[in-house]
């Protein structure tokens, strides 16, 4: 006898293993699946030249690489996508008709690395646009119609490295993406070839390290043709510089509306370039830096007597710092010479070598400077004003004083400090007078017993007077006529 079988069993047995089986197809599985315009392949979607004007709703979370290129894609708003992914590193929308990019269209890709909107219309890059891409390394914006940048736009981007802005309308050079220390302090490369660009902040340029110069592009732009220009691209070229060295004929210059080589400025007279050596005085603390066109270089710095530096833990006056940088504590005269920095890394090696002057004395501060300056300039504007005095404001000369009272002959002397041209009043006795007025003469006599020192007559005594002779009489001058002489020769008063 056989037993009977329960169809309501059998039917409960079954509706359980469909449903077990249908858990494990949708844990082995994603739940959305590719969308219709697409080609998926594992973790990639291509949705490439489709005529897509939007973009397609419910894309897989796990997606990774989205390729929505050479579409009629023209706004990407803050919903474009409805599902968070977090997973998609890669966003390719190039060669769309895009001109207009929400500030929150990148909030539901905040680990993307890879951003593709070139050949495209965006005409300006707002405040704050790429802010949520934190994580972002490349971003390629060539070929499109920009022609402002907001020095904002790239905020937050500390992971960035590459940025393509080439063959835009950009007329003004974006000084704060490549400031050492700046908002993309691991920009490596920086193409803004084929722009609007006429004047370059040079000496902000000439300052940049050595691995942010090497990929530093500015090709295809039409500058002001000046020997600073020239002098900036020639230390790049003596440095071996890709941004120089790769495209070297197609860096040019605009001079009476003619397209020049910068390095053909022959019509300006510029000094040829060279390398300059670090200069300092006896105890100046001096930092030189190794300046590779790489970061993250090994470097080992070699002294002029051939010995190598230590590092910064050694006791000695020059060290090596952390980042590579040769340090000296107190500057010798010893010092000086030629020293090599040996960089090693991943893709090549270099060599670069570095002179130091030292000059033998100390150089004191900036104020002291100013001081002494100061100070001479002041002693030599008072040295002319006690010219202008002693030219100016002296007491009168003889000559411009009025007729005085004749003294008498006792008060006759050599002492008097002045000479006179006033003529004697007292009449000649016995003789006549000459025509106009009388000639004297005063003559010094040999020093005799009634003259003391340098001339100058004792207490006491006076000088004999001599007789006269001919028409007039030689007699001796008046108080007031001379203090000193100086010949005997005999001088008119």
């Amino acid at each position: 006898m056989q037993p009977q079988r329960d169809p309501g069993g059998l039917g409960l047995l079954l509706l359980s293993w469909s449903l077990l089986l249908f858990e494990a197809a949708r844990a082995g599985r994603p739940a959305v699946s590719c969308p219709a315009a697409c080609l998926c392949a594992s973790n990639i979607l291509s949705c490439s030249k489709q005529q897509l004007p939007n973009v397609p709703h419910s894309l897989p979370s796990y997606t990774a690489l989205l390729d929505l290129s050479h579409n009629n894609l023209s706004r990407l708003r803050a919903e474009w996508t409805p599902t968070r992914l977090i997973h998609l590193q890669s966003l390719l929308l190039s060669h769309n008709h895009l001109n207009f990019i929400s500030s929150e269209a990148f909030s539901p890709v905040p680990n993307l690395r890879y951003l593709d909107l070139s050949s495209n219309q965006l005409r300006t890059l707002d405040e704050f646009l790429f802010s949520e891409l934190q994580a972002l390394e490349v971003l390629l914006l060539y070929n499109n119609h920009i022609v402002a940048v907001d020095r904002c736009a790239f905020d937050d981007m500390a992971q960035l490295q590459k940025l393509y802005l080439s063959q835009n309308q950009i007329s003004r050079f974006p000084l704060e993406l490549v400031k050492e220390g700046a908002k993309l302090p691991k920009l490596t490369l920086l193409d803004l070839s084929s722009n609007k660009l006429k004047n370059l902040p040079l000496p902000d340029l000439q300052k940049l390290p050595a691995w942010i110069k090497n990929g530093l592009y500015l090709h295809n732009n039409p500058l002001h043709c000046d020997c600073e220009l020239y002098q900036l691209f020639s230390h790049w070229q003596h440095r071996q510089l890709s941004s120089v060295t790769d495209f070297q004929e197609d860096l040019y210059c605009v001079s009476s509306k003619k397209l020049l080589n910068v390095f053909n400025l022959s019509f300006l007279n510029c000094s040829e370039y060279k390398e300059r050596a670090w200069e300092a005085h006896l105890g100046d603390t001096l930092t030189i830096k190794c300046d590779t066109k790489q970061q993250g270089m090994t470097k080992v710095w070699v002294t002029p007597s051939n010995e190598r530096v230590l590092d910064e833990l050694a006791n000695g006056t020059v060290t090596v710092s952390k980042d590579g940088s040769l340090h000296f504590r107190q500057v010798r005269v010893e010092d000086g010479g030629v020293y090599t920095c040996h960089a090693t890394g991943d893709a090549f090696n270099e060599t670069l070598s570095v002179e130091l002057k030292v000059y033998n004395f100390t150089l004191h501060g900036h104020h002291d400077t100013l001081n002494t300056a100061y100070t001479t300039l002041v002693g030599c504007i008072l040295s002319v004003v006690l010219v202008l005095i002693y030219l100016y404001l002296t007491p009168c000369r003889c000559w411009c004083r009025g007729v005085e009272k004749p003294s008498s002959h006792q008060g006759d002397s050599l002492s008097s400090s002045m000479l006179s041209t006033t003529p004697n009043h007292d009449p000649m006795v016995g003789g006549d007078k000459d025509d106009g007025f009388d000639r004297r003469v005063a003559f010094l006599e040999p020093a005799g017993p009634g003259q003391g020192q340098n001339g100058k007559l004792k207490p006491g005594n006076t000088l004999p007077v001599p007789e006269a002779t001919g028409k007039g009489q030689r007699r001796m001058s008046d108080p007031e006529s001379v203090s000193s002489v100086f010949s005997d020769t005999p001088i008119v008063v």
